[in-house]
């Protein structure tokens, strides 16, 4: 296959760096504002933040930075969020998503992306029954 024949990546289809960084921006300025999920945000430096996950969105989406932060596990280790939490943070990031020139497809495969990572960030549920 030829470079003629690639599919564009969702990082090139998305249009690339100042896009991801204008996503990122605008993601979690809903994040922050929602107030089920503020409280994990209290005491995190913002500009740290955005930093990370413009690097870490860019790799997802097959841009070309490496991810140089912690693993996600880690980072989200004895944080609680639970399984409903991570849904409303996917559902800003849907949302967000809109707002770019992306095609349907486009934005699910993205989700798709990031939702193979709710076992490392969300707690598992707990049966409060026998």
């Amino acid at each position: 296959m030829n470079q003629a024949d690639e599919q564009p990546t969702l990082y090139q289809r998305i249009g690339g760096h100042m896009a991801v960084a204008s996503l990122i921006d605008r993601f979690y300025t809903n994040v922050v504002n929602d107030r089920e999920l503020a409280p994990f945000f209290n005491g995190v430096s913002l500009d740290k933040l955005r930093h990370m996950q413009t690097e870490f969105f860019t790799a997802a989406l097959g841009g070309p930075v490496h991810y140089t932060g912690r693993p996600i596990q880690h980072a989200h280790h004895g944080l609680g969020i639970t399984r409903r939490q991570f849904q409303a943070f996917v559902e800003h990031l849907f949302e967000t998503l809109a707002a770019f020139p992306l095609s349907d497809e486009d934005r699910y495969a993205i989700i798709a992306r990031i939702n193979t990572f709710v076992d490392d960030i969300a707690s598992p549920e707990v049966s409060l029954g026998a």
